[in-house]
């Protein structure tokens, strides 16, 4: 019995012994230490840079070219030598397409009728006869259906379809007047470059180089602007009651795009829609009656766009009127957390409107 457990005892000692001599051929793991001046570590949590990067592209040698850094590199961390000349290029937003017309006929009809389209002139209202009278400023967002065609994109031989590069075109082109948007009684008008750039989109300033690949000097033009973005067009206009013909008539007074205040970080801001400016609409009748509207049922029965406005072809809902409205205030501003309270009113506007008309018929 105590020959056996002195082999089990050899045993056991012989095992740690091996055990000690393979731990004594591993090396040692190093201790990390953090020094003192470092904040404890987080999970989750960017440690600060503690070196000050330089951003600006230097090119170095001959033919040297900066690194291709599109959507990374902001031109706030461009450093501009003042002594170089900057070079201004002032349009090119994007809005406006340069169109390029068919060196064919580019249907399968001869089409003329376009170039000699005028828009009717309106019928005299007297100031006499005008008994009834309410001013209404809608707003059309053409995210709705019925009103997608302010915002088909085909090309065609007069530039892009959508309706505010129709808008600029007459303004740049046709020598429309647009006004600024401080008010909407057209005193203030703004050249077809300010209203081009009233998109407040900011400027891009890029270098430009030589053969030898030293600046020369800096080019600054606007940035391109999403055409798609601007989707909602606001529209002032009269109703009146002619008492010498018992009817009630509408005329529209102007057409303003409409888009929010965009952050520096890209976000919109709540409630901050406005609009950039506006334009005179018997002013731009014309030029609306050279463009067709978008039809999806028949490509060969297209109404003009002056022929959509007038046939109030387009969805739009009330934002404001002068009727019971002493303060001149938006239904925003009377319902300011309720935008199911705002439709609601502006349709009992619109009813209050048609029902004045009924009430003078005598059955």
């Amino acid at each position: 019995m105590k020959q056996k457990y002195f082999k089990w005892m050899m045993l056991v000692a012989f095992v740690a012994i091996l055990v000690d001599s393979a731990f004594a051929q591993t090396p040692a793991r190093p201790v990390r230490r953090r020094p003192a001046s470092a904040p404890p570590s987080s999970y989750g949590t960017p440690t600060p840079v503690q070196n000050k990067v330089d951003t600006t592209i230097k090119p170095s040698g001959n033919n040297a070219r900066p690194p291709s850094s599109y959507g990374n590199v902001s031109s706030s961390a461009l450093t501009i030598d003042t002594s170089l000349p900057i070079t201004v290029i002032k349009g090119g937003s994007g809005l406006i397409d340069s169109s390029k017309p068919s060196l064919r006929n580019d249907a399968s009809v001869d089409q003329n009728l376009i170039k000699d389209r005028k828009p009717l002139d309106y019928e005299n209202l007297r100031e006499d006869d005008a008994v009834f009278r309410v001013r209404v400023w809608r707003e059309i967002d053409a995210r709705e259906k019925i009103n997608l065609p302010f915002r088909y994109s085909a090309e065609e031989d007069n530039g892009s379809q959508r309706f505010i590069s129709i808008l600029l075109r007459a303004i740049k082109d046709d020598s429309v007047t647009a006004f600024s948007a401080e008010d909407d009684r057209f005193t203030t008008p703004i050249t077809a470059d300010e209203a081009m750039n009233a998109f407040g989109n900011g400027n891009d300033t890029s270098k430009r180089y030589d053969a030898d690949g030293n600046v020369v000097g800096y080019v600054v033009r606007p940035k391109a602007v999403d055409p798609d973005s601007i989707y909602k067009f606001r529209i002032k206009e009269e109703w009146v009651f002619d008492k010498e013909s018992s009817r009630l008539f509408v005329r529209i007074l102007g057409i303003a795009p409409v888009i929010p205040i965009r952050l520096s970080n890209g976000m919109i801001m709540e409630n901050s829609e406005h609009a950039v400016w506006w334009v005179y609409y018997p002013d731009i009748r014309a030029s609306l009656a050279k463009y067709d509207v978008y039809n999806g049922k028949n490509y060969g029965a297209r109404m003009t766009w002056e022929d959509l406005f007038e046939s109030r072809m387009f969805s739009s809902y009330i934002i404001k009127s002068s009727l019971d409205n002493p303060y001149d205030l938006t239904l925003a501003g009377v319902y300011p957390n309720n935008t199911l309270f705002r439709l609601l009113e502006g349709e009992n506007i619109k009813d209050k409107i048609f029902n004045y008309e009924q009430n003078q018929w005598q059955y």
